[in-house]
């Protein structure tokens, strides 16, 4: 189920809605709502916010390369793998996630993530990312209380 790429009316938002399949510990998969969201305030980043709006989300955020390079090769060693095209399932792409308390496999349809690339990258395109970010706020933020 999915539903098409939205941008918010300030055109400053990507967000996908879809259902990834979720597998734990060798359960069988499990739909789970599921939403890609971008957004050029943070250009280096994508957020998987898995669960909602059917539950509190839990939110993943991990570097929009990451995505991208995962959808045509294994990327990734830390808390995120994201792999192209599992073999069980070949129109999807899988992100792995491996929190210190165990790992979870999401399976992600490729389309999905291809379009939510395809806006995003629209929005701000590859190496263009410095030019979003506010330095003075990102000083702002972590010198606050410092005083």
């Amino acid at each position: 189920m999915r539903q098409h790429p939205a941008r918010a009316a300030q055109e400053d938002l990507v967000v996908l809605t879809t259902t990834v399949l979720a597998t734990v510990a060798g359960d069988p998969p499990v739909p789970l709502p599921a939403e890609l969201r971008y957004t050029p305030t943070d250009p280096y980043a994508v957020c998987l916010s898995l669960g909602a709006p059917a539950a509190v989300p839990v939110d993943w955020v991990f570097a929009r390369s990451l995505l991208a390079d995962g959808v045509r090769r294994p990327t990734g060693s830390g808390d995120v793998v994201v792999l192209p095209r599992h073999r069980s399932r070949p129109d999807t792409v899988r992100v792995l996630l491996r929190p210190w308390h165990g790992a979870a496999a999401l399976d992600v349809a490729a389309r999905d993530v291809s379009d939510f690339l395809h806006l995003a990258d629209a929005l701000v395109p590859p190496g263009t990312e410095h030019r979003h970010i506010d330095l003075d706020h990102v000083v702002e933020q972590l010198t606050a209380g410092s005083e």
